[in-house]
């Protein structure tokens, strides 16, 4: 999109108006409770609905709905069931919070880890968050500048920059706050966006022309499928964007809104797929960003409300992504070292805010694959599965925590670095590998989380 054209002034002038609407909804916030919290002036919790709409877009990635369009595109149906299976780890998450709050009086899963694990064990999975919020950052913000032009360009640069700014701008003013009142509005501009996409996409094919681009084989996208419902028992455990929501209203409220989330997500998700299965089915040439190529098809009317969709979706994760590092190291990182910041956390966390907003974009300048950010890092923290979910079912122990964490995370790497040996695979498709590591990783971090608790009440 060239910034010179009339068009394209208008898409520019498109991300200065949405920032400028951003602002105007997010309030001043100065106390830590509204900050952190996400509290209004009387100290009160988000209301149910702001809670529900809140979880709901702000899993709803902008690197997600492309994922989900590029798997449809690629494996029809199953492939935006595949990654839709992503979703069901918000309910197993907001039900594994409840039990934690009930019956062990969490407050957060860093301090939980502290008390229960050590304090060795809260930085390790404090390191494994901030890498998560790290990938937020990029794999977001090169989403929207797809929309403006090829990665690496100008245009592709300047507008994934823009819309960082605008973001971090609001995101300042009230932290978790400000977030929470802004995904309200980034959650109806969505769905409104979203129906009006497909709209403009499924009254061409019938049910069963959809249907028939699926084929439910482990080289056809089934792999992938079987690969998610794995990563999603750990899944949400290593993304503050959601767990630090899991804290902040009554358990019951709490419970019931990551419920209705998920299922909410799941169907969103498994929606904006069928816009990569008309892609299929229409025969367009494949590639890394396919609503993005669609859009431009079919005009700029249908590339500017692709853009709403993409934007709204990135802000509402990028502003919670800021919001989560300003609460991990203005309040629960000192608290490790013994410390309370008081006010001045405030001011700590506006501070990380600002690196990462500059850090965080470094790889979407070099162009790295954005599904990497979902796959490898899911890999990596499979270790938390056994932690969250069984804890309490065995004897805790520290080292059963350290042999379940690291052994998810070494393998993890190994499958980055190319090291996991082929006989691993499981079947022949393009997820062979990912699946075999995930299932046989996952096993090995089972024993390695239980095996140190029988051995320590058998002794």
């Amino acid at each position: 999109m060239q910034p010179t054209s009339i068009t394209g002034l208008f898409f520019w002038g498109f991300l200065l108006v949405y920032g400028a609407l951003m602002l105007a909804l997010a309030p001043r916030v100065v106390t830590l409770g509204g900050f952190f919290n996400g509290e209004d002036n009387q100290g009160r919790s988000a209301a149910p609905w702001l809670l529900t709409s809140s979880i709901f877009i702000s899993w709803i990635f902008a690197k997600s709905v492309t994922n989900a369009a590029n798997l449809g595109a690629s494996y029809g149906l199953v492939g935006g069931l595949a990654y839709a299976m992503y979703w069901l780890s918000i309910p197993l998450t907001g039900l594994v919070i409840y039990r934690l709050r009930r019956r062990f009086a969490a407050t957060g899963l860093v301090s939980f880890l502290s008390s229960h694990y050590g304090r060795g064990a809260a930085l390790a999975f404090s390191a494994a968050i901030l890498i998560r919020l790290f990938n937020e950052v990029w794999s977001n913000t090169a989403v929207v500048g797809g929309y403006y032009g090829d990665a690496g360009s100008f245009e592709f640069i300047a507008s994934a920059l823009l819309f960082t700014a605008v973001t971090l701008a609001y995101s300042l003013r009230g932290g978790l706050r400000s977030s929470i009142l802004t995904d309200a509005a980034q959650a109806a501009i969505f769905i409104v966006a979203l129906v009006w996409v497909l709209g403009l996409v499924l009254p061409e094919h019938s049910p069963a022309e959809l249907v028939s681009t699926s084929h439910w084989a482990l080289n056809a996208g089934v792999d992938l499928l079987l690969v998610a419902g794995l990563q999603a028992f750990s899944y949400g455990f290593h993304d503050p964007v959601l767990t630090d929501r899991g804290f902040i209203s009554e358990e019951q409220t709490m419970r019931r809104s990551f419920v209705i989330a998920g299922v909410l997500g799941f169907i969103a998700i498994l929606a904006f797929s069928l816009i990569g299965v008309h892609a299929q089915l229409i025969g367009l040439a494949t590639s890394d960003n396919v609503p993005a190529a669609l859009a431009k098809s079919m005009g700029i009317g249908a590339l500017l409300v692709m853009t709403v969709v993409m934007v709204s979706a990135a802000g509402s994760t990028l502003d919670s992504t800021f919001s989560s590092l300003a609460k991990l190291a203005g309040r629960e990182l000192p608290k490790l070292a013994g410390r309370d910041l008081g006010q001045k956390a405030i001011g700590v966390g506006m501070a990380v805010m600002v690196l990462f907003a500059l850090l965080g974009n470094l790889p979407m300048i070099a162009g790295t694959d954005i599904l990497k950010a979902t796959t490898i890092s899911g890999t990596m923290v499979i270790g938390l599965a056994p932690v969250f979910i069984l804890h309490g079912l065995s004897t805790p122990t520290r080292l059963g925590f350290h042999l379940s964490f690291w052994t998810g995370l070494g393998l993890g790497v190994a499958l980055t670095l190319g090291w996991i040996p082929q006989s691993w695979a499981i079947g022949d498709g393009k997820y062979a590998l990912l699946l075999g590591t995930n299932l046989y990783g996952l096993a090995l971090c089972v024993l390695g989380y239980l095996i140190p608790g029988w051995l320590r009440r058998t002794a």
